[in-house]
């Protein structure tokens, strides 16, 4: 093989691999794909914001029932010792203080839900404008991309420049393409800071005594009841609406 058909060779195989080159790392592709990803999280993120405000739905619906029980509950024990059933109003007063600690757990889980609905939305927020930023950033690049490289072959053709010129090109739009890449890892790891609640299941020290304490005063305070619905002061329970509406008040009017 003469020298002149080695380079022409040499210079048909640099001019293929280039080609095949520009066809698996084409930045446009890249691009599409990295923004198709930033779209599916915030997909997710929307999508557990959905799943949260359902929960504090069902949780403010339990919360209504319950609030409509013990209201309930504190007509049955005026409207029983009325009728001289000191027994059955004291049944209802105990019914009405366990609901009340029922209640309570409810308002905890329902002001977290609420912390965890902000943090959601905020992420959210964020990732919207992420993505958005994204888009248009990316659309940029692919525009100036394509028409650099519509002119980079108009050239070619023109004057015959060799094809490896188009590596300062490609090395910069493959740098491009890898800080695109970072910005979609960047968002995807925002997004899996969801705060999640650790529960401390380690149980303290005199719990036995504690419980024993508490039940004694939740007896106590029942008497009190008893002895308020004899005078009159607490013949209606809590003044609540009696829908339940007002649940979210329970146990603090005592307090």
């Amino acid at each position: 093989m003469t020298n002149n058909n080695a380079s022409r060779v040499r210079t048909i195989f640099r001019a293929k691999t280039s080609k095949a080159l520009d066809r698996l790392e084409d930045p446009r592709e890249t691009l599409d794909d990295s923004y198709d990803q930033q779209v599916k999280l915030l997909q997710h993120v929307r999508q557990a914001v959905a799943e949260v405000a359902t929960a504090k739905k069902r949780i403010e619906l339990q919360g209504q029932e319950m609030g409509a029980r013990y209201q309930r509950l504190g007509a049955q024990a005026a409207e029983a010792l009325a009728q001289g059933r000191e027994d059955l109003a004291r049944a209802a007063l105990e019914r009405r203080a366990m609901i009340e600690g029922q209640v309570a757990a409810l308002q905890q889980q329902f002001a977290a839900l609420d912390r965890q609905t902000a943090q959601l939305q905020e992420r959210e927020r964020r990732l919207t404008d992420q993505v958005a930023a994204f888009r248009i950033e990316k659309e940029t690049i692919k525009a100036t991309y394509t028409a650099s490289e519509a002119q980079v072959r108009a050239n070619e053709a023109v004057s015959g420049i060799s094809a490896t010129i188009e590596d300062v090109g490609s090395s910069l739009d493959r740098a491009r393409d890898r800080v695109a890449q970072m910005q979609a890892r960047a968002a995807a790891t925002d997004e899996l800071l969801s705060s999640g609640a650790l529960t401390d299941v380690t149980a303290a020290p005199d719990a036995d005594i504690e419980r024993q304490l508490a039940a004694v005063a939740a007896q106590a305070e029942i008497d009190r009841q008893l002895e308020a619905i004899r005078t009159g002061s607490g013949a209606r329970g809590t003044g609540a609406p009696a829908d339940g509406s007002g649940w979210m008040s329970i146990g603090r009017a005592g307090a």
